[in-house]
């Protein structure tokens, strides 16, 4: 793993991101964590640590530019913290709730969240359906957890939505992490979500395509 900070670093200069030297530090031990848990807990089909770097690591930080700072994000369906661990470290001024509905995921979360001195991240097993903040995030994140259709139906009462009583309340946005661009995903869309834009990621050192899908209700068609 002697190569991986200078990895890291290109992936950094690459994506244009400044980091402090405690931000690579946690960065790089995140990858050793994984390393290690992933030998006994299977917690991703990601064995080398190198691809851990680009799959994982990159994959995440290219979402940093097109989230909002200072906000409140979900990461739904996070299996070992992917995007949200990597966000965290590098949007310290931002809470993220990490959830998932296997114990042994949150187990390494909170231990890597612990050793790595990590203090905006909570930690929760549940399903999302019954997860029950509702209208509290800024920003509902999914990477390759499930449809747009089923991620906006599972999901829908978690996003921060304009009512009654604050109707300029500004509306949390749904954040999916795609592959190819999803067009027949996106046809298959209810008439009360609003596609915001689809944005192409570039990450480093990957060949296959990545898109990221921002949504919100569209409560002017319900």
């Amino acid at each position: 793993m002697s190569n991986l900070p200078s990895q890291l670093q290109q992936i950094l200069a690459d994506l244009n991101l400044a980091a402090s030297d405690h931000q690579r530090s946690q960065l790089l031990d995140l990858v050793a964590q994984l390393d290690k848990w992933n030998k006994a807990y299977n917690l991703t089909s990601v064995r080398d640590p190198k691809d851990m770097m680009i799959r994982h690591i990159a994959d995440s930080l290219a979402l940093v530019e097109h989230l909002p700072k200072g906000q409140k994000y979900i990461d739904v369906g996070t299996g070992p913290g992917l995007p949200g661990l990597p966000l965290a470290i590098m949007m310290p001024d931002s809470q993220f709730v990490l959830l998932d509905s296997l114990g042994k995921r949150i187990r390494f979360i909170q231990q890597t969240v612990f050793a790595l001195g990590i203090t905006n991240v909570t930690a929760v097993q549940s399903r999302v359906e019954e997860y029950q903040e509702v209208n509290s995030f800024d920003g509902v994140i999914s990477r390759a957890f499930a449809s747009l259709e089923d991620m906006l139906s599972w999901c829908q009462h978690l996003p921060k939505q304009a009512d009654a009583d604050n109707p300029s309340a500004k509306k949390g946005h749904f954040f999916a992490m795609k592959g190819v661009y999803p067009q027949e995903e996106i046809d298959k869309l209810a008439a009360n979500f609003k596609i915001e834009r689809v944005v192409k990621l570039n990450v480093p050192g990957l060949a296959e395509e990545r898109h990221l899908v921002d949504l919100v209700v569209d409560t002017e068609s319900e």
